[in-house]
Formats: structure tokens, sequence, C-alpha cells
């Protein structure tokens, strides 16, 4: 097993030992003893840090460090690399959010990066909490720790420092459904857990979204209430819904009705808040016309969001359209590859062909991801400065070929699909 040392200090900082050393880590904390840590120190509640998911580090396999923190953003510093051979490392947090794809180190070459990461739990206080569904239970975003996934062809972590984050990062809270949410297992992916790797350490994503969730529904989960208490003058808050709204039938319900009235409880919350409010059509669904034309599902709700976003003023991505452009550029057989489409066996447990044309997989996150980033800086919003200098721009006309895309899967996989549709 490969050996790397690693050491906490007050702002949990892992620093590398020699390879010679009968120990995986130095852990300090505050200036205290140092601490010798073995593949026995497994994360526990009551020691409150260690590896975690039945993982250790060494050799080639992924593993997961998780600590203890309080609710907030936290700036995380990696020296990514070894100095006895080369690494292929790709970054991940809490439920599969992407930091870092595919980082190449040679031998003895060692990079620093760094990327803010928000952690939450369900508590809003006076004993209130989010209503979470039970499938999302064992989901990394809604713990204690904050839980880091190290993965790859060959992850090599040098170091690793872990610390309170400055309250002039921005946060970008987002509110939405299943193709928004951090999905945790293979196959799934939404573009919220993607959109991650394209900005630098001034601002932090806090996806709220869950599968099946429409706006009163999230709403009443107190989702939003949760966000609230941890929002602040300049942030962002995206919000996207439609898919699920739209099957609520009945009086009263309706795109120019709840889901109207629903919306306007977001743009209140936003203003008394101060914060940067900006709507988000829904993703077309995967539905082809015998022409190769995306067939509009979404009836009146994307119009809906259009008019009261008009009459507010407020910026509006329009990804029901953007999403038409990306989807017909593909193709009919081609944009499979976007979706969760994989024949029985591919995944553990799955004895059934998956073909699912709402939700997507990694690639397909990545390409909306970008294409909200597009819609962003169609509005001139500001927070598109802080994007990493490697992002140059994406057009969904032409999106990036399926052949040179590369993402290292996690170790978990699930074969039931996110609620709605």
């Amino acid at each position: 097993m490969k050996k790397y040392g690693w050491v906490v200090s007050c702002t949990l900082l892992l620093a590398a030992c020699t390879p010679k050393e009968d120990h995986l880590f130095r852990y300090t904390y505050n200036g205290g003893e140092e601490i010798k840590i073995t593949a026995a120190d497994i994360y526990t509640p009551e020691k409150g840090y260690g590896f975690d998911r039945e993982t250790v580090a060494g050799g080639d396999d992924p593993f997961y460090f998780s600590v203890d923190v309080p609710d907030g953003n936290y700036k995380v510093t990696l020296e990514i690399g070894s100095r006895e051979d080369a690494g292929r490392t790709t970054v991940r947090g809490e439920s599969r959010r992407l930091f870092f794809n595919d980082l190449h180190t040679a031998k003895g070459e060692i990079v620093t990066r760094t990327f803010v990461i928000n952690k939450r739990n369900t508590l809003i206080g006076d004993g209130e909490e989010v209503k979470i569904k039970p499938r999302e239970r064992s989901k990394l975003n809604w713990d204690d720790k904050l839980t880091l996934e190290f993965n790859g062809a060959a992850p090599r972590i040098h170091s690793l420092k872990i610390e309170k984050a400055e309250d002039s990062v921005i946060t970008l809270f987002l509110c939405g459904n299943s193709t928004v949410v951090d999905q945790d297992n293979e196959p799934w992916a939404s573009w919220g857990q993607m959109i991650t790797a394209f900005f630098d350490d001034h601002i932090s994503v806090a996806n709220y979204a869950e599968s099946g969730e429409s706006a009163n529904t999230f709403i009443g989960a107190k989702r939003l209430k949760k966000a609230l208490t941890q929002m602040k003058p300049g942030d962002y808050i995206f919000v996207e819904f439609g898919h699920n709204d739209q099957k609520q039938k009945g009086p009263g319900k309706g795109a120019y009705l709840s889901f109207t009235e629903s919306l306007k409880e977001f743009i209140a919350a936003a203003r008394e808040k101060e914060a940067n409010l900006v709507f988000v059509t829904p993703t077309q669904r995967r539905r082809f016309d015998d022409e190769g034309k995306i067939v509009d599902t979404h009836e009146d709700y994307p119009d809906a969001m259009k008019k009261l976003a008009a009459d507010e003023h407020i910026p509006l991505i329009d990804l029901h359209a953007i999403t038409r452009t990306l989807y017909e550029a593909m193709g009919v057989e081609e944009s499979i590859r976007a979706f969760v489409h994989y024949p029985a066996g591919t995944y553990p447990g799955q004895e059934k062909d998956l073909a699912d044309n709402t939700h997507f997989n990694t690639y397909g996150a990545y390409q909306i991801a970008q294409c909200v980033i597009e819609g962003m800086k169609a509005n001139n919003l500001d927070i598109v400065k802080y994007l990493r200098t490697n992002y140059t721009g994406f057009d969904p006309a032409r999106p990036d070929a399926f052949e040179t895309f590369h993402f290292d899967e996690s170790p978990f996989a699930e074969v039931e699909k996110p609620d709605g549709n």
C-alpha cells in the first residue's frame, strides 16, 4: 500500500511524510500533539475524522476522507501528486460534486489546487429540520461531516488543507429537481454537481435540489428555509422547476396559478436576503419527432417562468431552449449517450435495461452545466468573472465529443431511477 503522511492542524492540514514511515497520516489539531494514523484509523463520530465508506488511501483505488465540521463553506487546498510515481487524480466532494477531473501529474510533480465546498445538515433551528426523503438519509449532502472523494486511475494526494472559508466567498444556492440535484450514485448525474468544476475558490455551490420536487414541495419540505439560514447579501439563488409541477392537477393548480405563486415566494425570499435570484427554465426531455426535432413536453411552465421573470425584472436562463439546441445537435441516436441508457448487467444488481430520457449520465450533465454557464454569460451575471481560466466557452450546437470525454466513476451504483420524470 502506498503510504502518505497527512498533518491536520487547527485548519485541518494534512501534509506528506516519507513512504518509509510506518503510518499513513500525521495528525495534529490546534497545535496539539501529533498523532500517527494507520489504516486502522477509520472515521467514527467519536473520532470526528478518518477514512470513510470502507476505503483507505493506497494503491490506485478511490478513497474517501471525512471530517466533522459545522455547516458552512470550507476552503480546501490540495497538493496533488507524488514524489514516487505518476498520478491521475479526480477530486469530488460530498454527493459527487466534481472539482477536478483527471488531473495528470508526472513522477515527482506536485501541483496545488484550491476550491471551496459547502457543507450542511438537516437542522434549521428551534427543533426544525428539513423534511428529507427516505432515499436521502444516506446522502453525503445531509450529514454532519465534510467528505472528500479521491478517485482516478492513480489518485495521489500529497497534502490537504481544510479551513473555514472567508465571508467574502459567494454562495450559489441551487433549487430544483432531479435534473439539478447532486446524484450520489452511478450512473445518474445532474448539472448541479458538475458546475462546481468550472468556478474558482471565490464561489461555493450549495445544491439543495432533490429528485421529484416541484416548486411548492421544495418550499414545503423547508429546503428553502434551510438555505435562507445560510444565505447572505450578494449570494445567488438559481431556481429551476417545471418537470414535476406540470403533473399537479386540480383546482388552483397550473403554470400561471400555483406554479407562479410558488415562484413568487422565491422572489420575496431572495429580495429579503438581498440575494441575486435567477430563474432557469426546465431542461428538455429527450423526445424527438419524425424530423429529428425536439418535442416540447412542459406545457406552459417555461412560458410562465419567462413571463414572471420579465414582469419582476429577474434574469432568466432559458435552459429549455438551450437544451433543445443541444439535443438536436447531438441527434436522435447520439443523444442517447447523454442519458441513462445502459443494457442490463452494466451495473451491479441491474437486471433490466436502463432507458431514461429525462435523467443524465455524467457526460450529459457536464454538457448541460456548460449550457448553464453560457446562460450566465448571456445575462451578464457578475459571477462569471470567477470562472476558472481554463474555461474557454461552450457552444450547445457543438457539444463535446462523447469519445473524448473522460470521467472516473465512483465505486457506488444504484439501479433505481430518481423520483420524477
